[in-house]
């Protein structure tokens, strides 16, 4: 099994090395699409899946979710969490095995998902210590962060009777920072209008791909997140949302090469690890 490489004490401590002072972009990849993000002082956490949850629920099935990658810490032990998002319903996005530990040690913290799964996330979490913010694409929340929703197709672009998408992406801002992170989603017709707007420094893209054998919602591939990245001018690009579960990942190759062939810079992220991202250059 994949070993992170930070883990535990040695993550939390990494964690808590970035003082208030500090005003560069730290990241840390907690596996699948979990990301720990932390600019001056403020921590927000990204879609974690901090548990065996889907191992143990599949078990007995024809689709068994093997775990790849050891789990690099356990949520309780994260502290200082006010902000979470969760961009879909999908169990390795919204897990409450995940997300009731996280509320011992952080309570009330502030979970932002998609304002049509707001009902069946309140019955996931029940009465949780967890404030749920129901969010769309339409208005920004103001906050230590300044975070908008950009809607993803997973694969479509599932949609209520109000107009508000099933699944997002979040777009988060703090201290001159641009952070887009995609939650799952496949290349459609209002993403790049929607992301043009933003002068973005760091993606987080699923590179998995959309192969229906697999029997689950499909994501960009390699070359589409390599290609979306170029499109919208971004500084970094994270590619994430593989090395979980054996039925349901790639490797990072052929994300790397485009990277390379297109010149978009770009950083394959081991579990546990820490990439430092400074501020653009006025």
């Amino acid at each position: 099994m994949i070993q992170p490489v930070q883990r535990d004490d040695a993550l939390l401590a990494d964690i808590a090395s970035v003082g208030s002072e500090d005003d560069d972009l730290h990241v840390w990849w907690l596996g699948q699409s979990g990301f720990l993000v932390k600019v001056a002082g403020s921590s927000l956490l990204f879609d974690p899946y901090l548990s065996d949850s889907l191992t143990k629920k599949y078990a007995a099935t024809d689709k068994p979710h093997t775990r790849m990658t050891e789990r690099c810490i356990a949520p309780e032990r994260l502290t200082d969490i006010r902000l979470v998002t969760a961009s879909h319903i999908h169990t390795d996005h919204l897990d409450a095995e995940t997300l009731v530990p996280l509320a011992q040690s952080n309570p009330n913290f502030t979970l932002f998902l998609p304002a049509p799964i707001l009902e069946e996330g309140r019955q996931r979490l029940s009465d949780v210590p967890i404030q749920l913010q129901p969010f769309c694409e339409k208005t920004p929340w103001h906050g230590d962060w300044v975070i908008h929703g950009v809607a993803s197709a997973h694969n479509d672009l599932k949609r209520n009777e109000l107009g508000q998408c099933h699944y997002l992406g979040f777009i988060a801002q703090r201290g001159g920072f641009t952070i887009y992170h995609s939650g799952d989603t496949l290349w459609h017709e209002e993403l790049m209008p929607a992301l043009k707007r933003f002068q973005i420094d760091l993606m987080l893209l699923p590179i998995n791909g959309n192969k229906p054998e697999r029997r689950v919602s499909g994501n960009l591939n390699g070359t589409e997140a390599a290609a979306l990245a170029k499109a919208c001018g971004a500084r970094m690009v994270v590619p994430c949302h593989y090395d979980m579960f054996t039925f349901n990942t790639e490797t990072p190759d052929e994300f790397v090469s485009v990277c390379q062939r297109l010149q978009q810079p770009h950083h394959v992220m081991q579990c546990g690890e820490h990439l430092t991202l400074k501020r653009r250059e006025e």
